[in-house]
């Protein structure tokens, strides 16, 4: 905890009191951004996560649905039988 101490008053000496606030608030922002895309790739990641432990059959059904035009997105493997038969 010292050393917090030691670096707020070399960042007061090196750059003015004045500068602190606005110094503080450009490391909030970038704080943020960099929150903001480490939660991107963690879904990125879950997403492909996902992506991969889908059976070959759920595969199989997404692409027969899509190719007739059918978002397989948010479907039971039941749901998309039906749709697939409707359709065709």
């Amino acid at each position: 905890m010292e050393w917090f101490w030691v670096l707020i008053v070399l960042v007061a000496l090196l750059f003015g009191a004045n500068k602190i606030p606005e110094i503080a608030r450009a490391i909030g922002k970038a704080m943020g951004e960099f929150q903001r895309g480490k939660m991107e790739i963690e879904r990125e990641i879950e997403k492909a996560k996902a992506e991969m432990n889908k059976s070959p059959e759920r595969l199989k059904l997404e692409e027969a649905a899509k190719s007739l035009g059918i978002d397989p997105t948010g479907k039971t493997d039941e749901q998309l039988r039906e749709e697939i038969k409707k359709a065709a």
